[in-house]
């Protein structure tokens, strides 16, 4: 993993969860994602890499990737505000891509409409594969069509997932629609952003600078 006098990317311990938890508040406060909070480090039986970026004694990044067959997914991926766009997180990712198996022939992510995250996307290598809704009711919207078992009211808030062919309707009823877009990344063959490549013994992986 690299270490210098301020920076060192190495594998998550259970004494990391707090700072964990802080780290990916505050990345994702001022994003779409500003109110999946977590209390508690979700424990993935699927998770095959977890990373974090330590500087100052201080945790600054994570990285967590789940894997299924030979497909990796970024499960979380964040940096505290006061290191983003450093070229941090494109250190994570590919450390974290360097620790897949050789077996693994694809990495995705889903992201929202966040500008930054998307381009940084972009720029790191990804493509965007598939796109649907991310839809929010909440307490003071319509709750026409909604029903929940005997003994419940109707739902005062509600995620839900739909078409992208109705984002416009439901842009008029609701106010939190998403669109969430898959980004996918092969790990074969090699490419190079800004002149930066890095070799995992599959060929080198596509670098940006967020």
């Amino acid at each position: 993993m690299p270490t210098t006098s301020r920076l060192t990317l190495r594998s998550y311990r259970n004494t990391d969860e707090e700072g964990w938890l802080r780290c990916r508040l505050l990345a994702f406060l001022h994003t779409d994602y500003y109110d999946d909070v977590k209390t508690v480090r979700t424990a993935d039986p699927q998770l095959a890499v977890c990373l974090v970026a330590i500087g100052n004694d201080e945790l600054i990044g994570l990285i967590d990737v789940t894997v299924d067959g030979t497909a990796a997914t970024i499960d979380s991926i964040a940096v505290h505000p006061d290191h983003q766009r450093q070229g941090l997180g494109t250190a994570l990712l590919n450390a974290a891509i360097t620790e897949l198996s050789p077996d693994i022939t694809t990495l995705d992510a889903w992201t929202r409409e966040d500008t930054a995250a998307n381009q940084w996307y972009v720029r790191s290598g990804f493509t965007e594969n598939f796109r649907y809704l991310h839809v929010y009711k909440s307490w003071d919207e319509p709750a026409d069509g909604f029903c929940a078992p005997h003994g419940l009211s109707t739902p005062l808030e509600v995620f839900a997932h739909a078409q992208i062919a109705d984002e416009n309707p439901l842009r008029q009823r609701f106010r939190r629609v998403y669109v969430c877009r898959q980004y996918l990344m092969h790990l074969t063959g090699s490419s190079s952003v800004d002149g930066v490549q890095s070799d995992n013994g599959r060929g080198p992986i596509m670098q940006g600078t967020p």
